[in-house]
């Protein structure tokens, strides 16, 4: 099972072919990384996942390399530039060295002008760029310019898997992804005429926020055309609320690895957490990695899973696509439509939610009700 499911991932989700270069990379704890309950083994089984997906991916790919990189520390920080000279080559990175800009995109403190440079300089070196990337890093690419340009500019095709573990492989990665992708094409063309969209759950979450004008993703697995990004496992829809619509409160019972002993409310206004209430170690580390940037305090995700064979509530990459949940996130959503480039992006999952849609037309619409969806859409 293991093996013929890893294989899938090349021949199934990235449709690799023979004459195709694909990187597959993973991270290792720094030494003073404090690594939470039973995160260490998690990471010790991801690194392995790693290098046995390369070893089986040799047999479909003209060739696979695998890289392990010491750890960024958090979700959505750039990765470090041994791993973009593996992905777009020595003379793209070189070049942005030379242009003064390497360092500035890693930071996340470049202008819109010097990314159009930058876009330009990655696209005169497209050719020496990677076809296909399996990241199972344990802290998440997606939302860096590492990726966004792999995929946008170089057309490679990207499957991001943070977190993973080797139970998921029989779990939500053991799932027919035509059906996944049906079902999930069906719930984002029911929330393409939204405008707001209203959430409450059972345990006392209440937000509402803007969407007009932002168009949302699907995550189907099925990352077969030029520049396809996605998760593994797979299956949600996604949007990225207007910068400061949001208002409410956020309760939050899990965090991304783990059950909380007692809940953590944020306080959302104008689209920013205005405050973190908890008596949980957990409140003390979130308040103080949204205090290092403004940024960090947006409300910068909107997600529904799609996935029927996601179960795992205490693994945030696979909890997200739990069908009939949600998740929203903190910090960076400048990859998928935002307007805030922050190297910080946590999403967190919300059960037996109420999703209600207003439309332009003031037509008011259930999505879900209490974790279960509107007729048709399953």
């Amino acid at each position: 099972m293991i093996t013929s499911v890893l294989r899938n991932i090349f021949t199934t989700n990235l449709s690799v072919k023979k004459n195709e270069r694909v990187l597959v990379f993973t991270d290792r704890p720094a030494p003073d990384e404090l690594l939470e309950g039973s995160t260490a083994g998690l990471r010790t089984r991801l690194s392995c996942i790693a290098f046995l997906a390369a070893e089986i991916g040799k047999t479909t790919a003209k060739e696979v390399v695998c890289v392990e990189s010491e750890s960024v520390r958090a979700h959505g920080v750039e990765p470090p530039a041994a791993l973009w000279e593996k992905a777009y080559g020595n003379r793209a990175v070189a070049s942005l060295r030379k242009a003064r800009l390497f360092s500035k995109i890693l930071s996340k403190k470049v202008s819109d002008r010097e990314i159009r440079t930058a876009e330009d300089i990655i696209r005169n070196h497209r050719p020496d760029a990677v076809n296909a990337v399996i990241a199972l890093s344990y802290f998440s690419t997606s939302h860096t310019r590492f990726r966004d340009m792999l995929t946008r500019i170089c057309g490679a095709r990207y499957a991001s898997m943070p977190l993973f573990d080797v139970d998921m492989l029989e779990g939500p990665m053991n799932v027919d992804w035509k059906i996944l992708a049906a079902r999930t094409k069906r719930i984002a063309r029911a929330i393409a005429g939204a405008e707001t969209i209203e959430i409450a759950t059972p345990n006392g979450t209440s937000i509402s926020f803007s969407v007009k004008g932002r168009k949302a993703g699907i995550d189907t697995g099925l990352l077969n055309r030029p520049g396809a990004f996605g998760n593994l496992p797979a299956g949600e829809v996604y949007i990225a609320p207007v910068e400061g619509t949001a208002n409410g409160r956020l309760v939050l019972e899990w965090s991304p690895v783990r059950e909380l002993r007692s809940p953590v409310t944020l306080i959302v206004k104008n689209g920013l957490v205005e405050e973190v209430l908890g008596k949980e170690e957990f409140a003390l580390q979130l308040e103080k990695k949204i205090s290092e940037r403004f940024e960090n305090r947006n409300i910068a995700e909107f997600g529904i899973g799609t996935n029927n064979r996601a179960k795992r509530a205490d693994n945030i990459l696979e909890s997200e696509k739990i069908l009939g949940t949600i998740h929203i996130a903190l910090g960076d959503n400048s990859s998928f439509g935002g307007m805030v480039r922050t190297p910080f992006h946590q999403d967190f999952v919300f059960f037996q939610p109420t999703v209600l849609m207003t439309s332009k037309h003031k037509k008011r619409t259930a999505i879900m009700k209490q974790g279960r969806f509107a007729e048709g859409l399953l």
